[in-house]
């Protein structure tokens, strides 16, 4: 079922929070791009490309993280039917690989500064997993990473599917030494249902939540604080692109094991940017 929530203007403060830390919410309602997946076959290629391979034809072989998949833009691993995106991750070889999988970008058609950009997704389970929801600065200046930065709006390593993280990479903060936070759901789960994944981005915050639940506010003084002041706050400067993807094994989230079951998907119900 689709549908778009309406988010109160208010501000939140957990337990843990002093007043003068109270996480502010902007709400944004303006709907300026989106992709519903009501067209079964491809992804629609004037919202979507690929990434394709292991990595190392851009210079990182397995994604910089060891990973074992290889992306590709097959229906096998990629499609759209009865109303979703079915991302696939598969045990077979490929190209010197053991595992398949694919990557969606907006790279090049839809790129945006600030918003509120958000998904709903059933996620894959099982050791091995990495699905994820994420933006990435555009590098046509060139810029390289980390100095776009990189916001990962939704990541769930797969054998934990009670929890997921929000994340943060840029110049003194990037890889394992990143700004990120978790959040477990109580009486649900990431792989049995759908849930509601977004940011809302505005100049100097970032606020991360899961369907009507904030659960992180970052701003340059919280990157200030977490980094001892070497981290750079680089999310004022450029446009983001959107990706979808399901990563395999790697330094994260770990190998797959004798347990974990492929094939497995992460459907995608839509994809929605609001200003």
């Amino acid at each position: 079922m689709k549908y778009i929530p309406i988010f109160l203007l208010l501000s939140i403060c957990f337990s843990s929070c002093s007043e003068d830390e109270t996480q502010e919410v902007v709400t944004k309602n303006n709907l300026v791009w989106s992709d519903e997946f009501d067209q079964d076959g491809a992804p629609n290629p004037q919202n979507w490309t690929f990434d394709i391979g292991d990595g190392s034809a851009e210079g990182i072989p397995g994604w910089g993280n060891n990973e074992l998949q290889y992306y590709t833009d097959r229906p096998e691993n990629v499609k759209v039917e009865n109303g979703v995106l079915v991302i696939t991750a598969r045990q077979e070889s490929i190209e010197g690989s053991n595992f398949t999988s694919a990557r969606l970008k907006t790279k090049g058609l839809f790129e945006k500064q600030f918003g509120r950009f958000e998904a709903r997704i059933k996620l894959p389970s099982g050791k091995g997993y990495w699905p994820a929801f994420w933006l990435l600065g555009d590098d046509s200046d060139g810029a390289i990473w980390p100095q776009v930065g990189e916001i990962d709006i939704m990541e769930n390593v797969g054998d934990e599917p009670t929890t997921i993280f929000g994340t943060a990479h840029g110049p003194g903060f990037s890889g394992a030494a990143s700004v990120s936070k978790e959040f477990t759901l109580q009486n649900s789960r990431v792989d049995t249902e759908f849930h509601i994944y977004g940011i809302e981005w505005s100049p100097n915050r970032i606020n991360y939540y899961i369907d009507d639940k904030l659960y992180q506010s970052l701003t340059p003084k919280d990157i200030e604080e977490e980094t001892n002041g070497e981290g750079v706050w680089v999310f004022n400067d450029r446009p983001f692109y959107i990706i979808l993807n399901i990563a395999v094994g790697g330094n994260l989230p770990g190998n797959p094991n004798a347990e974990t079951i492929f094939p497995q998907s992460m459907i995608v119900d839509y994809v929605r940017v609001y200003e």
